[in-house]
């Protein structure tokens, strides 16, 4: 034990310490205090004497009480210094000493915000785990605050002392132990174990095994139940400690959650945690939750119906004003609201920092007001809703002359309120750092654990996060809820598009598409429900960028008719909301909504609406507005709402929507902002939507003109939401034909994205890095065109300076990476041979090329990996680069034959095959062992198309096997006769089985392949008469008998499929031949 070994000189007085420095004399801008009180410190010696201890104890007293302002000047080494030297003041037999000691370096760690440099954290580290040890219990409580500040993002430098940490008799992991009496210690046992899992970018991670033993620790944790002896906030605070302690593995120590009873149960007890303390509300969830399409069971408890009785018996019209109008005189209501609100309190530690939701004052009525407004009239669930109201808004609505409990009371409830609250935000910070650390068709299996459901006609609604978002009274606490919402939303439109209830016919089972299709029924009535009862402007627009996921993914072409509608009608108002983040979000839900399946005639008819058309829908519960009529405010011409009223259905006018964005955008920085909201930049109001080509065509010149100089503009706003909202905006106009061939506008797209590549925000970059692949796409298109003047006037040295900017976001993360190979794959296939042949371009060419294997090759996102491949692909279209002779070539061919043979994606696979089937010289494919290669390794991905151990990968196994048999047709149609020799070897030990795929080949052709292939029979079939005759023409070596049994082979295949479909005059024609 590295502890132990330290202990004896410890009680000796003599610790291990390390070299002391020095005092440094202070700056008149440093803090007198803690010099004055650190130079006494320093200058005592050891002393056992009972004076020395007086003055030790008076010296920690003076140091925790003295007022430490920001700024203090006082550093690091000093506070670590300093805490050395009184832990060698202080031996370990002196209990008292030790508990005051282990104070001190828990009040100055915490509150100067020092992180332990490495040398001092060894002393210290050692002197506290001795001090648990060998001190009496009662101590145990202090030394753990003072052991869990100074691991505080040092879990990296803990390495030597895990063992007596967390090993198998560890300190940390008997404290924790459920055995353990003392409830306090074992709290404070847990959050040591946290911020030892806590990590810093750039340090190594915890060690794998220390990872499985902590996590199992905080998993039993959040499964106990409380003991008797342990009161409530403790045990909310334990459960915060638990939480963060998960949160922390799956941020920042990349733990994997691969196994399925390890997930199930974290997921069972996040579950159960999200809805801790929240009024009326008390579920039982088994302990693993398994994934199913179909709920497991309601999990929530019938109310007793004495409640019911309460709820029924309240009079609900008082209530409701007292939740409108807030007395003065009820303060203790205001501090409850902030504490729920998260102003007292910090948010959540999310990753290695925090996460400040910035809530507001918000009104008390948030909760109540949404048990009152049914939307679409759902009987069960507005029953749910009343049975819960008086529970969750009795305590929380009620005066100070009505409650029957004393202030002191009062303040430990809302206290206890305060705490629980956390327990819930912190189980949902969790849990979405757990959706981010699995894949989505994991997480899509527990859909129906927490997404709603339209319930049966009778039964109470399952509890999901929507319960959370309808009732939890802390604003704080739904906006979590909504962001895991949304987290789960995102990237669903593969998953949701199989929900379909065009049809009312009545089945006798409910199949899984028609219960997809409920749940996004349901969510969205439960969204729209708490848009028009939610006051809270930050939870407010969570709720609508919730709304903008949904719409983005759910199959509205598949669905009945006005959800989108009714999505419009109540979003319309928020448009002039006094909140610049909720106009922001509603412009982006309604550029959802236009963008939705397009052209979707609902959509077609709401924007031929007037402006004014359906602001009545919510008049009762009408949005707090800015300045009235503010966003109408055109820099020329009529009114938005004038001109969208007075034009015809037929005129070429632009409808309301488009001329609000514009003058949006164009409005001056004082009118586009009110109150709070003046310091943010005048874009920053819109995020520009993908504009469809057919309304920016229709605009005037000079609008057209307004828009480009208005985005270019805004590329240099300071605000990167902007600046992300804009990268993206010109990646959308760089694809419209009217503007793509114009090199002018071309070259200053390109300059303002590789401007955004280089920003320091993550989103800016990946924005940009989508626009930069948009653009070279344009070039792509650009360079098919007949007229050729397009690549002579861009610039050489812009297509050098875009090649330097690509190949760095490479090396970014993979939201950057995944377009930025796309990109790189266009710039390399757009060069022209005068690029090539000039010797600055010959290393960068190099450099691109090892980026794209390096890509192709690496354990990243498939997205990335299947871009990597296409963008492979695109460079062998370049018929100027030496393929075939470059060093590279071999490298490039290796890559992706590793890829198509053992890549567990089978999309990935698919793209390298096809990325093998481009050259179209037999020259490119290099040397006879290079041919070689490739030939055996498509066999051998032939052979393994079906062996995989993931069920959803299997509808991709024809499409794989189409594009290899389209590859190995390609090559055959290329051999040389020095090739021949390995094609008749695989023909003779693999044939029947080469044989029975070009036939499927032949038969089915490439359904689902976006590979560009063949897909007509008549073109399958012509590949292979392609490849036959090919074969017959070379001219084969001497006494080598390949050529014969190649062309047998084919013909006989051929053979077959003729016979097969009928076809016997072509099979006559093949025989005479």
């Amino acid at each position: 034990m590295a502890a132990a070994q330290v202990a004896g000189s410890l009680l000796c007085g003599r610790p291990r310490e390390p070299p002391r420095e020095p005092p440094r004399e202070p700056t008149p801008e440093q803090d007198n205090g803690f010099w004055r009180l650190s130079a006494r410190l320093c200058a005592l010696r050891p002393d056992d004497s009972s004076s020395a201890r007086t003055e030790i104890h008076l010296l920690f007293d003076q140091l925790i009480s003295e007022n430490y302002s920001e700024g203090s000047g006082v550093s690091p080494e000093d506070v670590s210094a300093l805490l050395v030297q009184a832990c060698r003041l202080v031996p370990l037999n002196q209990n008292h000493l030790v508990s005051k000691v282990s104070q001190l370096i828990h009040h100055l760690l915490n509150r100067l915000q020092v992180i332990v440099d490495e040398q001092n954290l060894d002393f210290l580290l050692a002197y506290t785990i001795s001090a648990i040890q060998q001190c009496s219990s009662w101590t145990h409580m202090e030394i753990l605050q003072a052991l869990a500040a100074l691991v505080y993002c040092n879990g990296s430098k803990c390495q030597k002392y895990l063992p007596d940490l967390l090993g198998k008799t560890g300190l940390l992991m008997k404290l924790s132990d459920l055995a353990q009496s003392d409830p306090e210690v074992r709290r404070a046992a847990v959050h040591c174990m946290a911020n030892l899992c806590l990590s810093v970018p750039g340090q190594p991670y915890l060690e794998e095994p220390y990872q499985n033993i902590c996590f199992q620790a905080f998993l039993t944790t959040l499964q106990s139940p409380k003991s008797s002896d342990m009161d409530d906030i403790t045990f909310c605070m334990l459960l915060q400690n638990a939480l963060k302690g998960i949160q922390s593995l799956l941020n920042g120590g990349k733990m994997k959650l691969t196994q399925t009873d390890k997930l199930g149960a974290l997921l069972a007890v996040l579950k159960k945690s999200m809805f801790h303390g929240l009024p009326g509300l008390n579920i039982e969830m088994p302990t693993v939750l398994y994934p199913t399409p179909l709920p497991q069971y309601d999990g929530r408890p019938l109310v007793k119906p004495q409640q019911s009785e309460s709820s029924a018996s309240q009079p609900t019209s008082n209530k409701k004003k007292k939740s409108r109008v807030k007395p003065k005189k009820i303060q203790q209501e205001d501090e409850e609201e902030k504490v729920s609100s998260g102003e007292i309190e910090a948010a959540p530690v999310t990753g290695t920092g925090r996460v400040n939701m910035h809530e507001g004052n918000t009104c008390c009525s948030s909760s109540l007001g949404v048990q009152s407004l049914p939307l679409d009239g759902s009987g069960p669930a507005g029953k749910d809703r009343v049975s819960l109201s008086f529970s969750s808004s009795s305590w929380k609505r009620v005066s100070s002359s009505e409650s029957d409990y004393s202030d002191a009371e009062g303040s430990m409830q809302s206290k206890m309120r305060s705490y629980q609250a956390k327990v819930r935000q912190g189980a949902l910070a969790c849990f979405l750092s757990t959706i981010k650390s699995i894949e989505k068709k994991v997480l899509y299996g527990y859909w129906s654990a927490f997404v709603p459901d339209t319930p049966e006609l009778g039964s109470p609604q399952s509890v999901s996060l929507m319960t959370l978002t309808l009732k939890d009274p802390s604003p704080k606490t739904r906006a979590c809820a909504l962001q895991v919402l949304s987290a789960i939303l995102e990237g669903s439109k593969q998953f949701l598009s199989v929900a379909e209830d065009t049809s009312d016919h009545r089945r006798a089972f409910t199949p899984f598409s028609v219960m997809i299709a409920s749940s996004i029924r349901e969510l969205h009535r439960c969204l729209l429900l708490a848009l028009v009862a939610e006051s809270s402007s930050q939870t407010l627009t969570q709720i609508i960028k919730c709304l903008a996921n949904l719409v983005s993914n759910a199959p509205y072409n598949r669905l009945k008719l006005s959800l989108l509608t009714k999505v419009w009608n109540h979003i319309k108002p928020y448009i002039r909301h006094k909140d610049v983040n909720v106009r922001v979000s509603s412009l982006t839900l309604l550029g959802a909504i236009v963008s939705t399946h397009a052209p979707l005639p609902e959509v077609q008819l709401l924007l031929q609406q007037p402006c004014s058309s359906g602001l009545s829908n919510s008049s009762s519960t009408t949005p707090h507005l800015s300045t009235p009529d503010l966003w109408k405010k055109a820099p020329a011409g009529p009114s938005v709402e004038e001109a969208s009223v007075s034009s015809p259905k037929g005129s070429s006018e632009p409808c309301w929507l488009i001329r609000l964005c514009i003058s949006t955008v164009v409005l001056p920085k004082e009118d586009s902002c009110s109150g709070s909201d003046a310091g943010c930049a005048a874009g920053s109001t819109y995020e520009p939507s993908p504009m469809r080509l057919e309304a920016f065509s229709n605009l005037p010149n000079d609008k057209q003109i307004l828009c480009i100089t208005v985005l270019l503009g805004l590329n240099d706003s300071k605000n990167r939401l902007v600046k992300a909202a804009t990268s993206r905006a010109l990646g959308v106009y760089v694809l419209f034909p009217c503007l793509r061939q114009d090199v002018i506008f071309v070259a200053d797209t390109a300059n303002a994205i590789l401007m955004s590549l280089q920003d320091k925000s993550l989103n800016v970059r990946a924005k940009a890095a989508w626009s930069l692949g948009n653009l070279t796409d344009t070039l792509i298109v650009n360079m098919e065109t007949p007229d050729p003047s397009f690549q002579e006037e861009f610039s050489g040295l812009l297509l050098l300076k875009m090649l330097r900017s690509a190949i760095e976001a490479s090396k970014d993360k993979d939201k950057v990476k995944s377009n930025a190979v796309r990109a790189l794959g266009n710039l390399l296939h757009f060069l022209q041979p005068s690029h090539i042949e000039k010797p600055r371009f010959a290393e960068i060419i190099e450099e691109a090329i090892q980026a794209l294997i390096s890509t192709v090759l690496t354990e990243a996102a498939m997205k990335v990996r299947w871009n990597a491949c296409y963008a492979m692909g695109n460079v062998f279209k370049n018929p100027a680069l030496p393929l075939g002779t470059a060093p590279w070539t071999s490298q490039a061919y290796s890559a992706l034959t590793s890829v198509v043979t053992s890549c567990k994606n089978f999309k990935v696979r698919i793209r390298s095959a096809a990325a093998l089937s481009i050259p179209g010289k037999r020259e490119q494919y290099g040397s006879v062992d290079q041919y070689a290669q490739i030939w055996n390794a498509l066999i051998t991905a032939l052979q393994k198309s079906e062996d995989t151990t993931d069920f959803l990968e299997f509808k991709y196994c024809a499409s794989l096997r189409t594009q290899i048999c389209q590859a190995l047709i390609h090559l055959l149609s290329l051999a040389s006769a020095s090739d021949l020799p390995c094609i008749r070897g695989t023909v003779e030990l693999n044939g029947d089985m080469v044989r029975s795929y070009i036939l499927q080949f032949l038969k089915s052709g490439a359904e689902g392949d976006d590979t560009g292939g063949p897909h007509s029979p008549q073109e399958r079939d012509q590949m292979v008469k392609v490849a036959v005759k090919h074969i017959s023409s070379v001219h084969a070596l001497a006494g080598d008998t390949s050529r014969k049994a190649i062309v047998g082979f084919l013909e006989d295949t051929l053979t077959v499929y003729f016979d097969s479909s009928g076809s016997q005059v072509a099979d006559l024609e093949l025989k005479n031949r």
